[in-house]
């Protein structure tokens, strides 16, 4: 008996055009209706309590304690589908504005045992908007949600701790780096790097005498660890100053803060460069799993295929151990191969051609 759903993150990895249910029952000559695979959507158990059942076997082959579990939220864009409390209104900090499509945060494992380092996402919260409030100064109606970013990245935090995941650290941009998220990861007896947004107030040396700087006016050295006090966290907390040159000459400044207080400046680097993993999660997770081409309309029906989506990523980067490839390469192999066939396709309808005014002309 043919696993639909199987099937169907299969073909998600193949697929050209719009993700369907009529293109798959096509692709496999029928053998499964497109109502059979409405159906399985329609009535798909997406949730994190699944996800790790699924890659659990997976993590803890390669499991280390240097493990990092790193968090941030993407949007993918679905600006003509009819809006619904998760196809609804977020801000894009790339577009600098508010779009339209499913926001979701994810728990993003990256752990290395041998030559390459595994990195899956191990939870995810799509962001549901099921409640209406009124904006005071504009006076419009708006889809709010009732838990925060903030409180999920939490509760994933401790989920996984729950599923005894080995990691040290947690990592995360400036939108992730509350207090109560240091106090939280502390009080886990984990260690954060976090990167903090200039105008976050600090001092150096004794908190009690309350001399409060934003970061960027405190008097540090670059790319050197400085032990200090964050005003809104009673932790000492050690922050360092990168400065780098970007490629038109200019100058960026980024600041990263941990509760490790042994950290080297060479240890921040090479620690919250793992960060950029996820970000190309994001890419590959778009373009390679044909997330963002699926015609689906129903709250379900999106979470299921977002979840297939999901798994399907989770299948190219078990591969990679095996094939030697990244995704692109992997997917590019395929496409290729696919190409081939349609090529030798073609030469049968010009040959058919051929011979069909061959016809004609000795008519």
């Amino acid at each position: 008996m043919i696993n639909i759903f199987e099937l169907y993150t299969d073909y998600l990895q193949v697929s050209l055009g719009l993700a369907t249910a009529t293109n798959l029952s096509k692709i496999v000559d029928n053998e499964v209706t497109h109502d059979q695979v409405t159906r399985m959507l329609a009535n798909l158990e997406c949730n994190n309590k699944r996800l790790w059942k699924m890659v659990k076997s997976l993590v803890r082959q390669h499991e280390s304690k240097d493990a990092c579990l790193i968090f941030d939220d993407s949007i993918i864009h679905k600006p003509y589908t009819d809006e619904n409390a998760i196809n609804c209104w977020h801000y894009d900090h790339c577009q600098g504005r508010n779009v339209k499509g499913i926001n979701m945060l994810t728990t993003f494992l990256h752990t290395q045992s041998g030559e390459q380092p595994l990195r899956i996402p191990i939870a995810f919260d799509i962001i549901s908007k099921p409640e209406f409030s009124c904006d005071i100064e504009s006076k419009k109606i708006k889809l709010k949600n009732h838990v925060t970013k903030n409180e999920l990245m939490r509760a994933q935090i401790a989920q996984a701790i729950k599923n005894n995941v080995l990691f040290s650290y947690v990592l995360a941009d400036s939108w992730f780096s509350s207090s109560e998220n240091m106090k939280f990861i502390n009080g886990k007896e984990k260690y954060f790097i976090f990167d903090l947004k200039t105008n976050r107030l600090a001092t150096i040396g004794d908190r009690n005498k309350g001399h409060w700087n934003n970061i960027n006016n405190l008097e540090l050295q670059e790319w050197t660890p400085t032990k200090v006090w964050l005003k809104d966290v009673e932790l000492e907390i050690l922050l360092i100053k990168q400065v780098f040159k970007n490629k038109d000459g200019s100058t960026g400044v980024r600041y990263l803060a941990s509760n490790n207080l042994n950290l080297t400046s060479d240890d921040f680097t090479n620690i919250y460069k793992k960060r950029w993993s996820v970000e190309e999660y994001h890419k590959s997770f778009k373009q390679n799993t044909s997330m963002t081409k699926s015609p689906t309309r129903t709250i379900q029906t999106q979470s299921a295929h977002v979840f297939a989506s999901i798994l399907s990523y989770i299948k190219l980067e078990k591969y990679k151990f095996s094939s030697k490839l990244n995704h692109f390469a992997m997917r590019g192999k395929l496409l290729i191969n696919a190409a081939k066939s349609a090529l030798k396709e073609l030469e049968l309808v010009k040959l058919q051609h051929a011979k069909f005014e061959n016809l004609a002309c000795a008519a």
